[in-house]
């Protein structure tokens, strides 16, 4: 520590009234523990909206008054007490490899300890503006260099934790999941940094009053894009999630054959609702190209007499390898999902093209594919208005992963209808909401049906791309850099005067 910030340091202890001692104390165990209480139901699997916007700040509230080990102990414990719960999800659902999951849960934790270590330093030296920053602007960039260049896409996001309240999923229409991230982190930055010993009152409510305009306009402009976006036509989709067996069905099989007569009678009953499209879950079936007549003809017919198009998920052997497919009838165009599941997916080959329906502004993706923000944004660029997936799920993840594909619809202001077996059926309009949400099962049929608003003008995010976790890198380094400097005169009014600010 350089004598500056010791001086510093000492000018906040005698404010507070108390030194700051280096080992642990109740205060560090309590700031942790909540901490991390306030992670584990604030973000995961079923979030409860709000909580993570507090999560940090037990943390932030300690790290002026303890020694930068001990806060940035605190803040990788606290983000793994919060995360732990992952792991039997990660290595038991998802069946990832321990290493693997050991990497992203003590990677992320010590991303996390290190941005509010830079946190702590810019608050020491009286930097408080880039304080604030520091902390929102660090992980934001973290996250979106992970969701790039990491085999999980845009997985790993504390963006998802307000998935569900709509004026906040509106912020992706400009910014992407990124700055979703970046408010929530953002608001416990500032209350961290006004609430610290030694800072001017005129300080505190400059910062207060800055975040909120700045808030408010990110907030006001997501909404405008978001309704701009989402102008095209209204399209009927309907979707459905067949009973079956556990493992994916031969369709040379009985159970194969039951299931696509129960498909039949899937399409033909909403039709009969005014359905314009219908979409199946993901690898319902097996077939080979030899036996994919026993499934195309009956959907073939079915499809070209009641005048709709049919999706269907399988996995289909081919010449060069099995694909996971998404086949659209009637014309049978063929679709091979492009990112697949690391590990559970392993011996299945990837696709590489995007795939529209012909005719239709409507493309094809599946599940994993939708957690790719690029992905989707490409499929818009291209002219979809449409995009439609089949999905299989793992049951616990059922809200989490259908909330990501509303992430992205509202990002590239495009609409989804993701009929996900073990999952939900979900149609999500271009803005976003959720239109229709019905939980499925492999032990009975289930089948929802939505209009949905299709895609208008294109989002800024859509034209401009990942501009904002380019953005936040840039922030990262400019607090690096304001933590490097030496202060030129950092404020020590004596103790006996008051403050005069």
């Amino acid at each position: 520590m350089t004598s500056t910030e010791e001086a510093v340091r000492e000018d906040i202890s005698g404010r507070s009234g108390r030194r700051l001692p280096g080992r642990p104390s109740i205060m560090w165990l309590a700031a942790t523990v909540s901490s991390a209480v306030l992670w584990g139901i604030g973000t995961g699997l079923h979030p409860i909206p709000g909580i993570a916007l507090l999560a940090p700040l037990p943390v932030l509230w300690l790290a002026p008054r303890r020694t930068a080990a001990a806060v940035f102990a605190a803040a990788v414990l606290s983000w793994l007490g919060g995360n732990a719960r992952y792991w039997s999800y990660f290595t038991g659902t998802l069946e990832q490899p321990r290493s693997t999951t050991v990497g992203l849960l003590v990677g992320s934790a010590l991303v996390f300890g290190a941005c509010v270590v830079l946190f702590r330093k810019l608050l020491l030296q009286h930097r408080f503006g880039w304080a604030v920053l520091a902390l929102p602007a660090a992980w934001t960039a973290a996250e979106f260099l992970f969701g790039s260049v990491g085999v999980f896409g845009a997985w790993w996001s504390i963006g998802y934790s307000h998935a569900g309240v709509d004026p906040i999923v509106r912020v992706a229409a400009l910014t992407g999941v990124w700055g979703i991230s970046f408010l929530v982190l953002a608001a416990s930055s500032v209350i961290g940094t006004t609430t610290a010993p030694g800072i001017p009152t005129s300080r505190r409510l400059t910062l207060v009053g800055v975040t909120a305009v700045v808030s408010a306009v990110v907030i006001g402009m997501g909404l405008w894009s978001a309704v701009a976006a989402s102008s095209g036509p209204i399209t009927r989709v309907g979707l459905v999630a067949l009973a079956q067996p556990p493992m994916y069905v031969p369709v040379a099989s009985p159970d194969g054959a039951r299931m696509i007569n129960d498909a039949v009678a899937a399409v033909d009953e909403l039709a009969d609702q005014g359905a314009e499209v219908i979409v199946f879950s993901e690898k319902a079936w097996h077939a080979s190209r030899a036996d994919l007549f026993l499934l195309r003809d009956p959907l073939t017919a079915v499809a070209a007499r009641r005048g709709v198009h049919v999706v269907v998920g399988l996995e289909l052997e081919q010449a060069g390898g099995t694909v996971n497919a998404a086949i659209a009838y009637p014309g049978e165009t063929i679709y091979a999902k492009r990112y697949l599941v690391p590990g559970l997916e392993s011996e299945l080959q990837p696709g590489t093209v995007p795939v529209r329906i012909p005719g239709r502004p409507w493309a094809l993706a599946i599940c994993f594919d939708l957690d790719r923000p690029a992905l989707v944004r490409q499929n818009r660029t291209d002219g979809a208005t449409l995009i439609l997936a089949p999905a299989l799920d793992f049951g616990v993840d059922h809200w989490l992963h259908s909330r990501m594909a509303a992430l992205r619809a509202a990002e590239s202001g495009i609409a989804i209808a993701r009929s996900a077996q073990l999952g939900e059926l979900t149609a999500i309009d271009a803005r976003g909401s959720v239109r229709v949400s019905v939980r499925t099962d492999i032990s009975e049929t289930r089948s929802a049906m939505a209009d949905i608003r299709t895609a208008g003008d294109r989002t800024p995010y859509a034209r401009w791309g990942d501009w904002f976790g380019a953005l936040s890198i840039a922030l990262t380094v400019a607090c690096g850099l304001a933590a490097l400097r030496r202060p030129d005169a950092l404020p020590r009014r004596p103790r006996e005067l008051p403050d005069q600010s």
